[in-house]
């Protein structure tokens, strides 16, 4: 049933990005870092995280799709290149990107930490406590522009003021 539900969640997407050809949206894939690793069992992941936020008395912020995301590596892309929203997210957060994919749908942290993508869709964003607690989701919808991302609303999404 998951894989039927992240089968009908990629043919949406795809709808929604009809005025880019699969192709350009491939190769624009290509040009960016692929931050997720689907090999990761991402529970034992956030957990060993949740450990170093502790000792750095940081927050989690989680961003849950896939390399095959062409948003999530958007999302990516500006927040680890723009000086201003990377400094703020060096300085709040661990920054992790947890694998929704076939090849592994880390069922185990979606089941402790919810996903908020299959609602809100990919990107999607949890921030949690050094406790492991979710202190806020977060879609990806209200922090884009055209085809991108909208850094002063990012910027306020990683002060926590959204």
């Amino acid at each position: 049933m998951k894989k039927i539900i992240f089968i009908a969640l990629l043919c949406w997407a795809g709808t929604t990005l009809s005025a880019q050809s699969s192709e350009e949206i491939q190769k624009e894939r290509t040009g960016y870092e692929q931050p997720y690793h689907p090999e990761e069992d991402g529970y034992m992941r956030i957990n060993q995280l949740l450990q170093q936020a502790k000792k750095e008395n940081k927050k989690v912020l989680v961003q849950i799709g896939g390399n095959w995301c062409v948003w999530c590596l958007r999302f990516n892309h500006l927040v680890t290149t723009n000086p201003e929203l990377k400094k703020i997210l060096n300085k709040k957060y661990i920054y992790y990107h947890l694998n929704f994919s076939p090849e592994n749908e880390n069922e185990k942290a979606f089941k402790k930490y919810g996903n908020p993508g299959v609602q809100y869709g990919y990107p999607a964003f949890l921030i949690l406590s050094s406790k492991g607690e979710v202190l806020f989701t977060q879609k990806s919808e209200d922090l884009e522009d055209g085809k991108g991302y909208d850094p002063k609303k990012v910027k306020k999404f990683l002060q926590g003021r959204l």
